[in-house]
């Protein structure tokens, strides 16, 4: 398989493993798909990360398969791209991208559906398929915009230029650069972290962030309101506030 879903410690990795450059086919996107649902609805996987393995995050798109296609099967397909893409995104839960090497064009796109972003300092990021006549089609003119801001997407996009860990960061592409052979393991542990908090008011901070972004403010507000009180039905706020009480706080255990 080109993408496999491993859980250890609550945490779920998506590898993606199709040599020599994680290049995301339509099998591969397929694949994604599948299993970002598969996290999303198993009870065991309470954080994801996602990673390329140690060289390579993923350097885009099949070229090749790409080039064969018309304007009739792309319009048949991209839908079913973006909805790859978009159920990783939609993921209820933690989400760190672990990035390694090149993640270009569907590759930068995937990173960018992730919440939080740890790059190698051998990492190089950018959106480059201005280069072959096309643009961004796996959400990358819409996340990266929200991410980085409309000027600096542009500049990516309009250009296709790759960006260096360092100027990454500096642009709030990546949240975090490290040397590349601790980018898992602090992806992980990251992870693992927040895996062992309140999964029910970790999906409601994620969702009220995320969905009222696309909102104006007082929708914002209504859907963070909602879910504030929601949780006040929950065991994991039982046992937040008894814990907080009785012993202090940040000593709740929540599994």
């Amino acid at each position: 398989m080109t993408v496999s879903l491993e859980v250890a410690e609550g945490v779920g990795t998506l590898r993606l493993d199709r040599p020599p450059m994680n290049a995301l086919d339509i099998a591969t996107q397929d694949r994604l798909k599948e299993l970002a649902e598969e996290a999303t609805r198993r009870e065991d996987v309470r954080a994801v990360v996602i990673y390329g393995g140690e060289k390579v995050f993923a350097a885009g798109a099949d070229i090749k398969e790409m080039q064969e296609m018309d304007h009739t099967a792309m319009v048949l397909r991209a839908r079913a791209l973006q909805d790859s893409f978009t159920a990783v995104a939609r993921i209820p839960k933690p989400v760190v991208a672990a990035v390694t090497g090149y993640a270009l064009g569907g590759g930068c796109e995937l990173a960018l559906c992730a919440d939080f972003r740890i790059a190698g300092e051998n990492a190089k990021l950018g959106q480059p398929e201005i280069l072959l006549g096309l643009i961004p089609g796996a959400g990358g003119t819409q996340r990266l915009a929200r991410l980085v801001g409309p000027s600096r997407a542009k500049d990516l996009i309009f250009t296709g230029r790759m960006v260096k860990a360092d100027e990454a960061r500096e642009i709030g592409l990546v949240d975090r650069v490290v040397p590349a052979d601790e980018v898992y393991a602090q992806a992980h542990a990251w992870a693992a972290k927040l895996a062992q908090g309140p999964a029910l008011a970790l999906r409601a901070a994620k969702e009220s962030i995320d969905t009222g972004l696309e909102a104006d403010i007082d929708t914002g507000l209504a859907i963070e309101r909602n879910w504030f009180a929601g949780l006040f039905a929950t065991e994991d706020r039982e046992r937040g506030m008894g814990s907080f009480v009785a012993e202090g706080p940040g000593k709740a255990k929540f599994l």
